[in-house]
């Protein structure tokens, strides 16, 4: 275009020069060579009316203005007769159609939707340095996601009626991998230990997994970041990223990557300081400082001081409290002192507490779960907690937290709780295998907020070749405002054992039960309750004397009742992968009079969850469970007892199989026994940042059971160790393990590659 004007302007001096360029008066204007444009657009940007006077400079203005239209290729003015300005134009094309090919990392709507931001869309006139632009724009995209082999090309093809047909044909290339990343300048730490936490780096043994080896520029930027991090919370405050070079092989097919730092000298914490308007003790406060004079200088700790600080003082109502540090560097003595600056603000208090979104939940089943109190002080401690109780039942898609101030108030705020409904009743059917039970059908109806109550009703239909089950439930978790929640339940189910690699016998049950639970806290839970259960226990060919005896001294049909008192600590972060926390769980069954058989069951289950980084995890398990009879019944009944082994306890041993085996030598399956002690090492970890739904494992576990407490020989535990994996697929948890047995005798069944799917995590 501006070689176009330069030449138009070129013209009109010549033509001045050839006809003296007399002005003249203009009483006519008179445009030539429109096809779709209308006169009178043109005459809207046309900086000259009748009646001007059309001189050198506004015939220069004239020019300029249509072009700057982008309308045009080509513009000339000339006189025609006296008073007659003749304006001839050459339209540009405009773009009948844009066609896309080859894209696959970039959408095709987001580069069409880049193009109509720019102006190059159907129906709009043809700009060739636009066209330009966009390929431009998209090899910096695309050099951005580390395909520096990708290839832009694009073509105009004119059509009919001054109509063009642009076509983009993309090669976007494989992104290139990384070779190496190598670190220039570091004498503190080595390349190994300050790589380890970075995204990007060359193939490893997981890069099948993920994307870790592609070269990134944004995650660059992170990884960069996190190097910063690594250094300033290790004291070096001064160090700095120099320069970074990003080589890429002639082939575009590799990168190699270098970070040239200046580590600086290390610093150490002198003299902490707290000032400002303290409003709670000193000696609270600095029990906070995670730092400490003579410690290493560490940033992510001085940030942490400043939360925990800012936590502190929001319990007691200074909810928009300002802490600041203030650091003094002493250059000679590498010391950097620090001054905690407290700034609480105004004491502020909660006027209502509003609630919006629930078309169904009733406001007090929203309520009930919200620890913040109106009148009462805000705490920011008690909104967070309130916010993850809401989100825990399960009712709602998003649950959102604000707290605008009150107008002309300037202590109090107003708590605005709006959330979003979601489906809380489902009907579900599914197929799922196990090796321990086989193929598994499954089919359940279950509505946890009936109605809008809170309330939960199940009922469920499982089948596999151990177990035929139907059951009913219902529960009320807030059976009491206190929060103490009452459960009804009936059942039936038919157990084949010997489909279970244990002793060979029949079961038919049914029964039902009412329960109780107390909160004692945020996180313990003591439980009670009382069950019915009917059993009929029947024999096979092969069923072992040890069974066969019991059914002579006590029949095969016995009514039970059980008194359960049981206790739950649980602190985890989530119920899927936590990462942190625990969960204790002690549970006592037993008899009470009127029982055809009397006796009692102890289980004692720990798990602990240590974070490790961002999201790996060391998983620490033990389970302890005991049985035995009361009153004349000198064990309790075989069908009572305990089993190990499998891809649920002792990974690489065939499931139930751990125990002893009949005396009689009638049968190599384990009996089971009334002692079981199981534990286990677990180290979790994803295989990239990205995939949240996939979790690799490296565990040891080990266990057994035993007939008595007399008959324990810490010698005979059966352990096992080895890899495995966990993912959360769309029909249901599949997990998926190799174990080598550590230790195992000749006559235990070994089973080292197990796997379940579509039953819980």
């Amino acid at each position: 275009m501006k070689r176009t004007l330069c030449f138009a302007l070129i013209w009109l001096y010549a033509a001045g020069v050839a006809w003296a360029f007399e002005p003249f008066l203009v009483k006519e204007i008179q445009v030539k060579g429109l096809q779709r444009i209308a006169t009178g657009t043109v005459y809207n940007y046309l900086p000259i009316k009748i009646g001007d006077q059309l001189d050198e400079y506004l015939a220069e203005k004239v020019l300029r203005s249509l072009f700057k239209t982008g309308f045009f290729d080509d513009v000339t003015l000339a006189r025609q007769g006296r008073n007659t300005l003749l304006v001839s134009v050459k339209e540009r094309p405009s773009i009948a159609e844009i066609k896309l090919s080859g894209n696959k990392e970039i959408e095709t709507e987001a580069i069409e939707k880049s193009l109509k931001q720019i102006g190059l869309a159907e129906g709009r006139v043809f700009d060739r340095s636009m066209l330009d632009r966009i390929e431009q724009e998209l090899i910096r995209q695309y050099y951005n996601n580390g395909k520096y082999a990708a290839h832009v090309k694009s073509s105009v093809e004119p059509l009919e009626r001054n109509r063009v047909a642009v076509s983009i044909e993309i090669t976007e290339g494989e992104v290139a991998k990384i070779r190496a990343i190598n670190i220039v300048g570091n004498r503190a730490f080595t390349d190994k230990a300050l790589l380890d936490d970075f995204q990007l780096g060359p193939a490893g043994l997981f890069s099948f997994f993920s994307s870790s080896d592609k070269y990134s520029k944004q995650r660059l930027a992170g990884d960069l970041e996190t190097l910063r991090s690594y250094y300033m919370d290790r004291g070096y405050i001064n160090f700095n990223i120099t320069s970074t070079q990003v080589s890429i092989t002639p082939d575009k097919q590799g990168v190699y990557i270098t970070i040239n730092v200046n580590e600086g000298d290390k610093f150490t914490v002198g003299d902490i300081e707290l000032g400002g308007k303290l409003v709670v003790s000193t000696q609270q406060l600095r029990k906070l400082v995670e730092l400490q004079p003579g410690d290493t200088f560490s940033r992510s700790k001085v940030t942490q001081t400043i939360n925990n600080i800012t936590e502190r003082i929001s319990t007691e109502g200074y909810a928009f409290a300002n802490v600041n540090a203030i650091p003094e560097y002493d250059q000679d003595k590498r010391r950097v002192s620090l001054r905690f600056y407290v700034d609480p603000g105004k004491r502020v208090y909660v006027r209502r507490i509003n609630i919006s979104g629930n078309t169904k939940t009733r406001d007090d089943v929203i309520r009930r779960e919200i620890r913040q109190m109106e009148g009462g002080v805000l705490a920011i401690e008690k909104l967070n907690l309130s916010q993850r109780r809401l989100n825990r039942l399960g009712y709602f898609g998003q649950v959102n937290i604000e707290t605008p101030p009150v107008p002309g108030t300037p202590d109090q705020v107003d708590v605005n709780v709006s959330v979003t409904e979601q489906p809380s009743g489902s009907f579900s059917a599914g197929i799922g295998y196990s090796q321990a039970q086989g193929a598994l059908v499954n089919a359940s109806i279950t509505q946890n907020n009936f109605l809008g109550t809170g309330t939960s009703n199940s009922l469920t239909i499982n089948n596999s070749r151990v177990n035929t089950v139907y059951s009913f439930s219902y529960t009320n978790p807030y059976y009491t405002k206190d929060g103490i929640s009452r459960g009804f339940r009936a059942f039936y189910r038919e157990t084949n054992a010997g489909n279970a690699n244990v002793a060979r016998y029949l079961t038919d049950v049914y029964g039902g039960g009412v329960n109780y639970g107390l909160p004692l806290d945020e996180n313990n839970t003591f439980r009670f309750g009382l069950d019915y259960e009917h059993t009929f226990l029947k024999a096979t060919d092969n069923t072992p004397r040890e069974f066969l005896d019991f059914i002579d001294e006590n029949g095969d049909q016995y009514d039970i009742f059980n008194a359960s008192l049981g206790w739950i600590y649980d602190s985890r972060n989530r119920g899927l992968f936590p990462t942190d926390g625990v969960r204790n769980r002690l549970n006592l069954q037993v008899t009470i009079p009127g029982s055809t058989l009397e006796y009692y069951k102890v289980e004692l289950s720990h798990r602990y969850y240590l974070p490790v980084g961002k999201k790996s995890t060391i998983l620490l398990r033990g389970e302890v469970n005991y049985s035995d009879g009361l009153g004349g019944l000198s064990a309790p009944p075989p069908f009572e007892y305990f089993y190990t082994g499998g891809s649920q306890s002792v990974r690489g041993f065939q499931a139930n199989s751990l125990g002893p085996r009949p005396a009689d030598g009638t049968s190599d399956r384990s009996l089971g026994g009334t002692v079981e002690t199981v534990g286990g090492i677990e180290f979790f970890f994803p295989p990239s940042a990205e995939n949240d739904s996939l979790r690799l494992t490296l565990f040891a576990d080990v266990g057994n059971v035993y007939m008595g407490f007399d008959d324990f020989d810490a010698g005979k535990l059966r352990s096992s160790y080895g890899v495995g994996l966990v993912w959360l697929t769309p029909v249901g948890v599949l997990k998926l393990s190799y174990a080598k047995p550590l230790y195992y005798e000749s006559e235990d069944d070994l089973d080292p590659l197990q796997f379940t799917i579509g039953m819980g995590y």
